[in-house]
C-alpha cells in the first residue's frame, strides 16, 4: 500500500480504527466522559436545537444521556437514516420512548411518527451537531461508514452550527485522507482531547 492508492489507504485505516473501537474497554464509562465534555461546551450552552446522533455498534455512547439532554431546555434532533434514498433525515425527539430499532440495528423514531410536520427538522435549523466517525484526525478530519450519510448532512448545515466529532482516544490518527466531499469537524472530542478542527471554512 502506497500514497499512491489513497483507496488502499482509507480502507486499511478504517479497518484498524473499528478494530481499536472495538477494543476499547470501559465503553460506558469513557463515553460518559465524552459525553459531559460534549455538555460542558460554551456552544452547547448557547444552542437551542441539538443534534445527537444514537450510538450503535461500537460508537462512543450517547443513548444513556439523552434523557439527560432531554432537560435542559433544548430541542433535541437525532438523524434516521432512509435506505431507500442513503440519506438521513432529523427528528424532534421529545421522549427516549419514541424511538425503536431500525436500520443497522439503530434506534429511530417510530415510523408512524418520524413524518409528523411537527417532528420534521430541517439541517439549517441545527445550532449545534454531534458527529459520530470511524476515524478522525487534528484537522478536524472525519471517515464514517463509507455511504457518505453524513457528508451530505453536515453540508446542509449552517456554516456558523459547529460540528462536533466524538471518538475514543483510539480513533484518532495522525493524518487520514479526506475526498474532496468530506466535510471537517470543528471540534473533535475524546476522553482526554479537544481536537480543534479546520471546519468547513478552513
Amino acid at each position: 500500500m502506497t500514497d499512491a492508492d489513497p483507496q488502499a489507504r482509507k480502507a486499511a485505516l478504517r479497518e484498524q480504527a473499528r478494530k481499536n473501537r472495538v477494543a476499547q474497554k470501559n465503553k460506558d464509562e469513557v463515553s460518559r466522559v465524552i459525553c459531559d465534555r460534549f455538555t460542558a461546551l460554551h456552544a452547547y450552552a448557547a444552542a437551542k436545537t441539538v443534534m445527537w446522533y444514537v450510538d450503535a455498534g461500537s460508537e462512543v455512547r450517547t443513548r444513556h444521556a439523552l434523557p439527560a439532554a432531554l432537560t435542559h431546555g433544548k430541542r433535541v434532533v437525532v438523524p434516521w437514516c432512509v435506505v431507500e434514498t442513503n440519506t438521513l433525515e432529523l427528528f424532534l425527539l421529545e421522549d427516549v420512548s419514541e424511538l425503536v430499532e431500525g436500520a443497522y440495528k439503530i434506534l429511530e423514531p417510530k415510523a408512524e411518527l418520524r413524518t409528523l410536520p411537527a417532528k420534521v427538522v430541517r439541517p439549517e435549523e441545527l445550532d449545534l451537531v454531534m458527529v459520530p466517525g470511524t476515524a478522525f484526525d487534528p484537522r478536524g478530519g472525519r471517515m464514517g461508514q463509507g455511504k457518505g450519510y453524513y457528508d451530505r448532512l453536515l453540508s446542509a448545515a449552517r456554516p456558523d452550527a459547529p460540528l462536533v466529532g466524538m471518538a475514543f482516544d483510539c480513533q484518532v490518527f495522525d493524518d487520514i485522507p479526506v475526498a474532496p466531499h468530506d466535510v471537517f469537524m470543528d471540534l473533535v472530542l475524546t476522553e482526554t482531547r479537544t481536537l480543534t478542527g479546520r471546519g468547513r471554512t478552513g
